[in-house]
């Protein structure tokens, strides 16, 4: 699942987004987002007692907004760029974006004058005065694998008019996705459904499984294998820092959900003197990158599936799947079974399924249709629904999945004795089926990668680092909260804003908005403002409402 490990929810309203690792993705239906900066119900600690809100986006309080600050000088407003801008088209223009271009960048940094290739790059430029802007905002959905393009215009759109005002946000897809030149692919047919059962059967369901993962790792090493070294998260790191020199500034600005928060703690690693400010929402483990992360996704995720099995029951007068949560557990296993019998449009079997049911542990917003969806097919008889839904979130992206593999397979060392997957996953499935075998294959490529990563992930440094914002629901699936804290522990400038509750993927530019969290951000970035309170926790925001029908 880490394979969808990380994607924001706005990427996951975009198309529904996986982090499989499913750190996440999501499909494409561009939402617009409209953040409100208000006093929400906010607690500035640890502490329940009283309630305080966050800074005013135009406040001058400093909270610790020079906790750890780098002495590194240099401009931080864009004058000179190497970058040569021209008028978006497609989907960048639809946007309204209004300016693209590419950058080149080395296949391996240590060879800066061997083989290059480009990245894809978009803007949104600050209006604001010269003298009130303040720089760069690089903005990253997560992945590994998700495009960034999309993003700026949502950024912009999400954060305060005035505090947006004041950046040059800048998108971009990191090396090997969607515009970015080459673009990976392995085998396009790959989640031509419908797909083997994740669940196998016997010894020789899995084995069609294993060979699967085999022949998909082959190919990936037979198309870029030139490449393949080459696409780790410090690699992409070095390509962001590339985009900064490309702007001729000495510090960029940096917001990130899900995966995209391990890239801005490996950015702020190896480059602790070029980070001005930083927002990490829906913060990844670096400590158990990539194995163990995945295997607490597994955990995390049943829970949110069982809210969910009790959120249809609590409206069973509307969806008619039962009374209480094991009726509706009941419910949607009998549907995944006649799916694998009969598969809906020849497509959407029980994989397609667990695909689509999996993007409502990222965004309780997907509740509702997907509550629908099944009760028309279980009830009525009707897959109009299903497939819709299927469509717009659970549709796998191989580009996606290619790169995810690739960054996340040779980032770190994993398993090669399948045996070990076998009998680790055989114990989790025991204790959380839901996602158990349907996370391990969607990583099984990393057993027989082309590439080998290091015994151990990066080390990650906080030293040097200005103030840094954490933003973090306490039952998010995808980033588990015990994991973001591990990452709190290790950057010592962060301070985290805690949503108690919150099991969405992503806790800013929720719709509804959550104004508590939005007050946190906007602060943030208009003035480096954070929570005062020491420990663990900072500051408290309540969770948006669950969903109604």
């Amino acid at each position: 699942m880490m394979g969808d490990m990380s994607i924001s929810p706005v990427a996951v309203r975009r198309a529904a987004g996986r982090q499989r690792g499913r750190t996440g993705w999501v499909p494409a239906t561009a939402i617009t987002l409209t953040a409100l900066l208000g006093v929400g119900a906010c607690s500035a600690g640890g502490s329940s007692s009283g309630q305080a809100a966050p800074p005013a986006a135009g406040s001058t309080q400093p909270g610790n907004a020079g906790a750890g600050a780098s002495s590194a000088t240099g401009p931080v407003v864009p004058g000179h760029s190497t970058l040569h801008w021209h008028a978006c088209t497609g989907q960048a223009a639809q946007q309204g974006v209004p300016e693209c271009t590419t950058l080149s960048v080395p296949v391996d940094y240590a060879k800066p004058g061997g083989r290059r290739i480009s990245l894809a790059l978009d803007m949104i430029p600050a209006t604001a005065p010269k003298s009130q802007q303040q720089g760069v905002l690089l903005v990253n959905p997560g992945g590994p694998g998700g495009s960034g393009l999309s993003l700026a215009a949502e950024v912009a759109q999400g954060l305060s008019p005035d505090v947006a005002a004041r950046y040059d946000i800048v998108g971009f897809d990191p090396r090997g996705v969607g515009s970015s030149v080459p673009a990976l692919s392995c085998d396009r047919s790959f989640f031509a459904g419908p797909r083997p059962n994740y669940i196998p059967a016997n010894p020789a369901a899995e084995q069609v499984l294993i060979n699967r993962a085999k022949t998909y790792a082959a190919d990936c090493g037979k198309r870029f294998g030139w490449l393949l070294p080459h696409m780790t998260t410090q690699d992409t790191a070095r390509d962001m820092d590339a985009i900064r020199a490309a702007f001729g500034v000495s510090k960029i600005n940096y917001y990130a959900f899900s995966y995209g928060t391990y890239l801005g703690q490996v950015y702020a690693t190896l480059f602790p003197d070029r980070v001005r400010r930083m927002v990490l929402d829906s913060v990844v483990d670096p400590t158990g990158v990539w194995y163990a992360d995945n295997v607490d996704q597994d955990y995390a995720f049943q829970g949110r599936m069982e809210a969910f099995f009790a959120w249809v029951a609590k409206y069973d007068s509307t969806y008619h799947l039962g009374s209480t949560a094991a009726q509706v557990q009941s419910a949607w296993y009998r549907a995944r079974n006649r799916l694998l019998a009969h598969p809906v449009n020849g497509t959407i079997g029980a994989d397609e399924f667990d695909d689509t049911f999996l993007q409502g542990g990222y965004l309780d917003e997907l509740w509702p249709g997907f509550a629908q969806a099944l009760s028309s097919y279980l009830n009525d008889g009707q897959a109009g629904d299903l497939i819709s839904q299927y469509q717009g979130y659970g549709k796998q992206g191989e580009n996606e999945f290619a790169v995810y593999n690739a960054v996340q397979c040779s980032d770190v060392g994993w398993p090669r004795n399948w045996s070990f997957w076998t009998s680790d996953t055989e114990r989790i499935y025991a204790k959380a089926p839901f996602q158990a075998w349907d996370n391990a294959w969607f990583n099984a490529a990393c057993a027989f990668w082309p590439v080998k990563g290091p015994t151990k992930p990066l080390q990650i440094k906080g030293t040097g680092l200005p103030g840094i914002l954490m933003l973090q629901g306490t039952l998010d699936p995808a980033t588990p909260y015990a994991g973001a804290q591990d990452a709190h522990k290790l950057l010592p400038s962060a301070r985290m804003v805690v949503v108690k509750g919150g099991g969405n993927h992503g806790q800013s530019m929720e719709q509804p908005s959550n104004s508590c969290v939005q007050g946190y951000l906007n602060a943030y970035l208009a003035t480096g403002a954070l929570p005062s309170n020491s420990g663990t926790v900072n500051a408290t925001c309540p969770a948006v409402p669950a969903p109604t029908p």
